[in-house]
């Protein structure tokens, strides 16, 4: 059986195609020619066309969910990682003659979703009439209007203040713990000592105590699209530190932390994959849908093999995140195949091939999130690193590229 590659932008500068590869050995689960495992996933069900090769098959014997993280139920979650969320903690660490100073450390405690560039955007809604007089490791986007105040200008002086990130170089004199990424923020499960953002606000025409402080409302996350759900500050127990020597203890005169939770439908209308299937004993290929992630982009694509493919500065990212698409059936940024590939006594492989079909996005840091009831007896991945999701051990398994490659 032929399998046709689409010609796309590269994954990553690391790769000279728009196709990554990685094999899959399952042990002691034979299949044949009278099983078939159907792919479906969050993003899109293979549909009809799934339903000819249906006809032709005896068993269904296998359920295969795969997602590709790009860069994303009910208010907001995600069942494949139900405890998962980004966690901003707010450590009051001095009180200053007309507010105070605090430490916001932001933790990415989700197992496979990283925050990728342009990264994070952060905001709230003052409770009174707050301003921030300066900021260490992060900006605001807009200063306000600050007209009022003479001598001494705040950093910010708007009722609902946007921060973002400063970029990697900044001086050190504007540096702060976990800063300056640019808001990249890895994922939990995928690299912890990377997990962390944080940066340090002075806040002024505020409280000066525990009993006057009001806590900031309406906290919005961007990590970099929609898809973030926050709820309320909460005062919880002050964070304890320890000093550099290990030998004293030191703790926070107040904290107050907010919860962020992500759901895929708030991020977007459409899926942003689709899965396709192939096997060895079977000539038929069941391709994505078509328009499988919706066609809004179809008139604004690009052939392949056309001029404007290779015109110069066409795979330059946009602000508003938008994507520059391949012209193709299922008009998806991102595409999974799933090829049943060998068969033998003791065990059965699967070769994923993930195709990048947008010109203005490299995926330098991705993770592939499959399930499948024989993915408890996985013995080789080829190329990849790989390791289960704790909520679902036994069937679910996160592949991400191995950074030396």
């Amino acid at each position: 059986m032929k399998y046709e590659q689409p010609v796309g932008k590269p994954f990553s500068k690391q790769y000279s195609s728009a196709n990554i590869y990685f094999s899959l050995s399952f042990f002691s689960s034979t299949i044949n020619a009278n099983t078939f495992l159907s792919p479906l996933c969050s993003c899109q069900e293979l549909g009809t066309s799934l339903n000819i090769l249906k006809q032709e098959m005896k068993s269904i014997c296998g359920l295969v969910v795969l997602f590709f993280v790009m860069l994303p139920h009910a208010a907001a979650y995600d069942p494949l990682d139900p405890t998962g969320n980004i966690t901003i903690k707010w450590d009051v660490v001095s009180w200053t003659a007309d507010g105070y100073v605090a430490s916001v450390t932001m933790s990415n405690f989700q197992m496979y979703r990283s925050i990728v560039s342009p990264g994070w955007t952060l905001g709230w809604q003052w409770a009174k009439k707050e301003v921030i007089w300066s900021m260490v490791g992060a900006q605001t986007t807009e200063q306000g209007d600050c007209s009022k105040f003479k001598g001494n200008v705040p950093h910010c002086c708007l009722r609902k203040p946007v921060v973002v990130d400063l970029l990697p170089g900044v001086p050190y004199n504007q540096q702060f713990s976990n800063c300056c990424k640019a808001g990249v923020v890895s994922a939990w499960g995928q690299d912890p000592s990377s997990s962390v953002s944080a940066f340090q606000v002075s806040v002024g025409v505020a409280g000066t105590s525990n009993k006057t402080v009001k806590l900031p409302m309406n906290f919005t996350l961007l990590g970099p699209g929609l898809g973030y759900t926050c709820g309320p500050a909460k005062v919880v127990p002050s964070t304890v530190y320890l000093t550099a020597d290990y030998r004293r203890k030191t703790q926070a005169l107040m904290t107050w932390n907010v919860t962020c939770t992500y759901s895929q439908f708030l991020a977007a209308k459409n899926p942003k994959c689709c899965v396709s299937f192939s096997s060895f004993y079977n000539q038929s290929i069941t391709p994505c849908p078509k328009c499988a992630c919706g066609c809004q982009n179809k008139n604004n694509c690009v052939v392949s093999d056309s001029k404007q493919a290779h015109k110069k500065g066409i795979n330059t990212p946009r602000k508003d995140n938008a994507p520059l698409l391949q012209c193709t059936h299922h008009m998806c940024p991102i595409r999974v195949h799933w090829h049943v590939k060998l068969n033998y006594k003791d065990y059965w492989r699967v070769k994923i091939a993930v195709t990048n079909f947008n010109y203005r996005m490299n995926y330098t840091q991705w993770t592939l999130v499959a399930q499948h009831p024989n993915l408890n007896a996985v013995t080789q991945v080829f190329s990849f690193d790989y390791k289960p999701l704790v909520p679902y051990e036994a069937i679910s398994e996160f592949l991400r590229n191995h950074s030396s490659l």
